[in-house]
């Protein structure tokens, strides 16, 4: 009885802890305050212990109160109501949609990342050293392996020179390079780029070994897809993040009657956003039990198309015909607009891998 009495004493909202001026602001608070009025910081004087640290770190992420409660529920069981309700001043109910947005997205392929590397046993992105010329160590020997290399496949005089690529224009020549490099690559096999540019007789300029270095990414990728297309995956949230304000323009356009302004419609595709990763945390352990994704693809496959016209219809209330007009046209818009974004996107992701 006593322990139970003290355990419960020494929690920080115990009002033992309580003071009279706000720890954060300076704000004066009375001892039946349990906020602080000006900044809502808890008025405790409690020395801070591994446990009250522990819970303020996961309720700074995950809002983790009754606000993470409500989020969910209404997110999923409540398409477009939740944006409604935050954009008409509800903001102490739900969760940051931002940052809500990057937790589940980030939590979703943190266990995407372990699932896969249970199942996985070759996920190795590592270059593979074998014997070929970029190994050897002495010089004399391998200029005589790749000269040897360069007659038997009469490649002496196929390579354009620096002076050659000068005269062509920039993006045709940076074009040019890459497969002259490629090819070069694929005959002697020489992974190091300072020694492949003494070769070629090419400046060993930042760029050209830069390029160069692509061969490996590019044998990385081939040897191991699915590693590749992990490594891609897992930059998806920050596509959406960083495109999101774009999708939101067409919004702005299309409902540019109704009295919502941009960022209102933005935080709208964040919570749609939300949802998906919602969807895929759900179907995360019956996908796990299968070893694929086909229950995760069946589920999007089907609800998504339903949840984004239900959202639609209950934010923007707009009439049956009209909602199912603009849900198509928005999808077209997605499709193109998520296709030119996602290349441009993945081919960055790519130039860094």
């Amino acid at each position: 009885m006593g322990k139970n009495k003290l355990s419960k004493n020494l929690r920080r909202k115990a009002a033992e802890f309580k003071g009279t001026k706000c720890l954060n602001c300076g704000h004066p608070l009375e001892l039946t305050d349990k906020y602080c009025s000006n900044c809502s910081q808890l008025n405790s004087t409690k020395q801070l212990s591994l446990n009250d640290f522990f819970q303020e770190f996961v309720s700074s992420i995950f809002t983790y109160d009754s606000r993470l409660r409500y989020t969910i529920k209404d997110l999923l069981f409540k398409p477009g109501t939740i944006t409604r309700n935050y954009v008409n001043g509800q903001r102490l109910k739900y969760a940051n949609p931002f940052r809500f947005f990057l937790s589940v997205s980030i939590i979703y392929f943190i266990l995407q990342g372990f699932s896969s590397n249970f199942n996985t046993s070759n996920n190795n992105f590592s270059a593979k050293i074998d014997g070929n010329p970029s190994t050897i160590t002495n010089t004399d020997s391998l200029k005589t392996k790749i000269d040897s290399i360069l007659k038997k496949n009469n490649l002496e005089t196929r390579y354009l020179s620096d002076v050659d690529l000068d005269t062509i224009q920039w993006s045709t020549r940076t074009i040019k390079r890459f497969y002259i490099y490629r090819e070069f690559y694929n005959n002697t096999k020489i992974k190091n780029p300072k020694i492949a540019l003494d070769s070629l007789k090419h400046q060993k300029t930042s760029l050209n070994k830069w390029i160069y270095n692509k061969n490996n990414a590019i044998d990385r990728a081939l040897e191991n897809p699915f590693g590749f297309a992990q490594y891609l995956m897992t930059k998806i949230p920050f596509f959406l993040f960083f495109f999101a304000p774009f999708f939101a323009f067409f919004f702005w356009i299309f409902y540019s009657t109704k009295n919502y302004n941009y960022m209102e419609h933005l935080i709208f595709i964040f919570h749609i956003f939300s949802f998906v990763f919602l969807l895929l945390l759900i179907c995360f352990i019956p996908d796990l039990i299968l070893n694929d994704g086909i229950f995760a693809g069946i589920t999007i496959t089907f609800i998504g198309p339903f949840y984004f016209y239900k959202a639609l219809r209950n934010f923007y209330k707009q009439r049956r015909l009209m909602t199912l007009f603009k849900f198509v046209l928005l999808n077209i818009t997605f499709f193109i607009g998520s296709t030119i974004a996602a290349l441009l996107f993945f081919s960055i992701s790519a130039a860094i891998y």
